[in-house]
């Protein structure tokens, strides 16, 4: 039987980190993916946050772990309702173009 330790956790939040870091890098043009990759990296961060939390034996890390999904949770609905109704408004999502609300 495998052993699961705490390495493992470190490495899967890594790549999932690094796969977050990449698509927001990579894609630039699609506003949902730059979401989705953002919503990466906070997945990331709260594995790391529940693996030290497990393996410390304290629960610190687990309650600040809800506290980020919450804020997570409400950074996407906002960020879609936002997106939602500029689409309405100009007919477009393209990044290029959000730069017309700066004045």
């Amino acid at each position: 039987m495998i052993d699961i330790g705490l390495g493992h956790y470190l490495t899967l939040g890594a790549i999932i980190f690094t796969i977050g870091v990449v698509g927001i890098f990579l894609n630039r043009k699609n506003i949902i993916v730059i979401l989705m990759s953002v919503e990466l990296i906070l997945l990331a961060v709260n594995i790391n946050l529940v693996s030290f939390s497990i393996y410390l034996d304290d629960l610190a890390g687990q309650v600040f772990t809800l506290f980020i999904l919450t804020v997570a949770a409400a950074e996407a609905a906002i960020g879609l309702a936002i997106i939602v109704v500029y689409y309405r408004n100009a007919g477009t999502i393209r990044v290029e173009e959000i730069d017309e609300l700066k004045g």
